[in-house]
């Protein structure tokens, strides 16, 4: 008899592991085709939202490039107002190393410069005294007074260009 209940008992125990194997096989597959259709029924959402991420990236990389290019204009007429203030600055400095120095006003150089410069300094002319030296040159102040006027207009143009690509780039 015990034999007989213990043969039972593995047949019972047989079965229940079939069955049980059958069941989890059964909710595995339903398992899988309730993904299946979620997935499908979700494809054409996932397809929005990723046509919708891909357009956003393509206009703020275009976005990017116009701000690039216009920080980049920007750069280049900062360098062009350095330049030209630069070039002012020497041509300045010259004629006033030329008057300190008593350069004679017969020289071709120095007729040269002074008719570059002339119309930078004619605005400044006479503002100020320019005293003799006993050397027999000539301390221009009216020179050092436009070149402490040009670097305030150069400071105030590049503070603007500043400003300006700032205010490209913040927004």
């Amino acid at each position: 008899m015990d034999t007989t209940l213990a043969q039972e008992e593995a047949r019972r125990i047989a079965q229940h592991n079939a069955l049980k194997n059958r069941l989890e096989t059964r909710v595995d597959s339903q398992i899988a085709a309730q993904a299946q259709d979620t997935l499908a029924n979700q494809q054409p959402r996932i397809d929005a939202v990723a046509s919708d991420m891909q357009r956003k990236l393509i206009d703020e990389v275009s976005e990017r490039e116009r701000e690039v290019g216009q920080m980049r204009a920007t750069a280049r007429v900062g360098q062009v107002v350095d330049y030209v203030f630069w070039v002012t600055y020497s041509l300045l400095g010259l004629r006033f190393v030329l008057a300190l120095m008593g350069a004679r006003e017969g020289a071709g150089f120095v007729r040269f410069i002074k008719g570059i410069t002339e119309p930078l300094y004619l605005p400044f002319k006479g503002i100020v005294g320019a005293p003799a030296l006993e050397t027999g040159g000539t301390l221009a102040l009216p020179l050092l007074i436009a070149v402490g006027v040009y670097a305030l207009v150069h400071l105030a143009i590049k503070g603007l260009l500043r400003l300006w690509a700032q205010r490209r780039t913040e927004i």
